[in-house]
């Protein structure tokens, strides 16, 4: 079953000199043709498809277009070029500890995310201590959120979101927040969510964690599609690209495939 469906998406910003001044010289510039601006594409004709509890995972250099890919998926921003469909309920996690109230304490800012993300107060209710648990911010609970500092922010933002079995869940860097015991535990969290059959995108400069819990893998580079399909041969390639710096042309999996079990078959032969 096709949970998501992505054809020929691309997203246009505008660019130019018109930003930094007020509405007044903007309307002067532009009526004697002395302003700066053009175009550009931050995503450019990206296509693919998932299925039910398939992990995706996007991988590409900084400004490779994944967080913005990530925003039209999740419906904070549309596309200026192509469709995007999705079935089900979408979560994403695109910026963990932003939303909150500094001023609210713990326990009142884990009520307001999870009212946020449409949860019911009952269930905050019965799941509260185990957030709270989870988010190892047991002592932490009433004193202001602002004291807390980023990475118990993340996780207490990460306790709250994975409490319900979504559809689509989409995450963006958040695997990395945290030290090494927490990072392992969300992982665990997020193997338990995809074998319960959740559909998941994954944005992770982490290859090995990639490699690690996605079957499928998006490579993108200044907007564009490299390539999409399995995780190994598509990573494989993406560890020589960081090497040597030479992107291949746009191939189907299929030949990324090939080019993967060759290098295989000549490892063993030496």
């Amino acid at each position: 079953m096709t949970t998501l469906n992505v054809e020929n998406v691309s997203i246009c910003y505008r660019i130019g000199d018109f930003q930094s001044i007020g509405l007044k010289e903007y309307l002067m510039r532009k009526l004697t043709h002395t302003y700066f601006s053009k175009k550009f594409w931050a995503v450019k004709d990206v296509s693919f498809s998932l299925d039910k509890s398939d992990m995706l995972g996007i991988i590409g250099s900084n400004g490779a277009g994944k967080s913005t890919l990530l925003k039209a998926i999740s419906g904070v921003m549309t596309p200026s070029n192509g469709t995007i469909q999705t079935q089900g309920k979408v979560v994403a996690f695109l910026e963990l500890a932003s939303g909150f109230d500094g001023d609210l304490t713990v326990k009142e800012n884990t009520y307001l995310r999870g009212a946020l993300l449409g949860y019911s107060r009952s269930l905050i209710d019965e799941q509260y201590d185990n957030i709270i648990a989870y988010a190892g911010l047991g002592e932490f609970a009433d004193r202001p959120f602002r004291q807390l500092s980023s990475g118990m922010k993340s996780r207490l933002a990460f306790a709250i979101a994975s409490l319900v079995q979504p559809d689509i869940l989409i995450l963006d860097e958040v695997l990395s927040v945290g030290d090494g015991a927490f990072q392992a535990k969300s992982e665990k969290r997020m193997k338990e969510i995809i074998n319960a059959g959740s559909t998941t995108i994954l944005v992770s400069h982490s290859l090995p964690q990639v490699r690690n819990l996605c079957n499928k893998v998006l490579w993108l580079d200044h907007g564009k599609q490299v390539a999409f399909g399995p995780s190994a041969p598509i990573c494989a390639r993406y560890e020589e690209f960081l090497r040597d710096g030479k992107l291949p042309e746009p191939l189907p999996w299929t030949d990324f495939e090939s080019y993967y079990y060759s290098r295989l078959d000549a490892d063993d032969g030496e």
